[in-house]
């Protein structure tokens, strides 16, 4: 059960792209770092280690099979130069959680239902792709909590952080944002901050 305490600290993108299918191809990458102010764009080598990860769904084992055929020097994913993410959304942001810290480009494609954050699946020229792709930096939102016991906890999040109330008795909460009240008192079920990324997903969501 946690206390409604929240506090993030953003740096600068490292790099600004539009994320539109149709428009460009694009592999993600989340700082290492999320008080930096800027981060190096990783560079992809001539001949990179490649990890395939993929969903425990049947589109995406297959593609993984398919994608394992044709490439050379795949390298388990803690060893990889890029990862090629194959499934959905929670696909995509379960390989960048699994190589933040690492600086690991991940190219994600689409065996999932939607894929916000994913490019169209395509089996041929993928490495090609994977030269030329746009490369995104993620800066993860640091939430820190305190328990109802008092103790703290600290995780970074992708998409957004969000506090839910867990009692039939609405929750009350009070909004800072960069140490200003914003507002002194929201009586809600629940709230969410979301990152750049998690609010470009909600709004395509919506539409």
């Amino acid at each position: 059960r946690f206390f409604s305490i929240f506090s993030s600290r953003w740096s600068a993108p490292c790099h600004k792209a539009k994320i539109a299918k149709g428009f460009l191809t694009f592999m993600v990458t989340v700082a290492a770092d999320i008080a930096q102010a800027s981060v190096t764009e990783p560079t992809v080598p001539e001949n990179p280690r490649i990890a395939i990860h993929a969903s425990s769904h049947e589109a995406a084992q297959t593609a993984k099979v398919k994608l394992a055929a044709q490439l050379h020097n795949l390298s388990p994913l803690n060893e990889a130069d890029v990862v090629i993410a194959l499934g959905g959304d929670g696909t995509m942001l379960e390989v960048l959680h699994a190589t933040m810290g690492r600086g690991t480009p991940v190219y994600g494609m689409n065996r999932g239902s939607i894929g916000f954050l994913l490019n169209e699946y395509k089996i041929d020229k993928v490495l090609d792709r994977i030269f030329s792709a746009q490369q995104i930096c993620l800066h993860p939102l640091s939430m820190v909590t305190k328990t109802m016991l008092g103790s703290i906890e600290t995780a970074y999040a992708i998409n957004e952080v969000s506090v839910l109330r867990e009692t039939r008795q609405a929750a009350k909460l009070k909004i800072m944002v960069d140490g200003v009240t914003r507002l002194e008192e929201l009586i809600c079920d629940s709230a969410m901050v979301a990152t750049p990324a998690g609010s470009t997903a909600y709004n395509l969501s919506a539409h």
